[in-house]
């Protein structure tokens, strides 16, 4: 077992224990000179970070980007990772099913495959009130394998309770709404509702002291419009919403289609050996040569990029 295993366990087990949503990776197969062995093992958080060892700073890149885009998906992945061209002679991934071949031209020779799994934690959804609503949306969760933290009154959700949470939903019919709602949104909770009519909800949204991006993030009256019309089918309704909204999808024209980005999912690619790298706190950056800043796989591209940035900015252009 690889020396970094017993750290990294515990790690998984307070993230886990926190609900926040990593990627295990494992190497399972290395070619010398590869510098990762077959058991080195990295987690893979939300905003980029690794934490681990899977290999050098270019095989880390292309391993952030992949598991980022497991992250997202919630599949597993074996992640090839080679010096030479792709199959399809293009440079460009090649997917398969259960299966990503990506060719790395920093890697001195070696090749890795790399097993990706995603952990994203059962979603935690807070329900403030004691309404019908409520009461059914709390019988429904679990259903759903979500968590439910019921709370009677905003004094009993703590700023834990929605740090940790995928969706808050008040059902409150007007009792202790706009505190709660403003914490919310500024501790970036994914889904906000707030059970309401139109007319109130619009009032309740204008009396918060956020802009019209951050009141923009609540849902009300909550739910899909299905024609619902009992607590039970409101309930249904509001779950329904959640779920596109955890699951990291809309719909726009009847069109089921990916929704924006994640912090961590962006990329660019490195305009000295082409690889596209995860944009990250953690990921190299200059803003030589031009108002566009680049960001690199390793320090090595970059200062090769400072070096004689209008080269490489002939290159793009080409």
């Amino acid at each position: 077992m690889s020396p970094t295993a017993p750290p990294l366990e515990a790690r998984m087990a307070e993230l886990t224990g926190r609900h926040v949503p990593f990627v295990k990776a494992t190497v399972v197969r290395a070619r010398r000179p590869a510098s990762a062995r077959p058991g080195d093992t990295a987690l893979v958080l939300a905003d980029g970070r690794v934490e681990g060892f899977v290999g050098g700073a270019c095989a880390e890149a292309t391993v952030r980007v992949q598991a980022l885009r497991t992250l997202r998906s919630g599949e597993s992945l074996l992640l090839r990772i080679s010096p030479e061209e792709t199959a399809d002679g293009t440079g460009e991934p090649v997917v398969e099913e259960g299966a990503v071949s990506v060719a790395n031209p920093c890697l001195s020779g070696g090749e890795l495959e790399i097993f990706l799994e995603p952990l994203r934690p059962v979603p935690r959804v807070v329900v403030l009130g004691e309404s019908p609503i409520a009461r059914a949306l709390a019988a429904f969760g679990p259903v759903l394998g979500y968590e439910i933290t019921e709370a009677s009154g905003a004094e009993g959700i703590t700023p834990e309770d929605l740090a940790g949470s995928q969706a808050l939903v008040i059902a409150s019919h007007g009792r202790g709404e706009e505190p709660v709602l403003v914490s919310a949104v500024r501790a970036g909770v994914p889904y906000i509702g707030l059970v309401a009519s139109p007319r109130r909800g619009a009032a309740v949204l204008d009396a918060l002291p956020l802009d019209a991006e951050e009141r923009a993030r609540i849902h009300t009256p909550a739910g899909l419009w299905i024609g619902a019309r009992t607590p039970g089918e409101i309930a249904v309704s509001i779950l329904a919403e959640v779920i596109q909204t955890v699951r990291g999808r809309s719909v726009e024209g009847g069109a089921e289609v990916e929704a924006a980005p994640e912090t961590g999912s962006v990329t660019a690619v490195d305009p000295v050996c082409g690889m596209t790298v995860s944009v990250a706190d953690s990921t190299p950056y200059s803003d030589e040569g031009g108002d566009e800043r680049r960001w690199f796989c390793c320090a090595g591209c970059r200062a090769a990029y400072e070096t004689d940035p209008a080269r490489y900015a002939k290159a793009d252009a080409s």
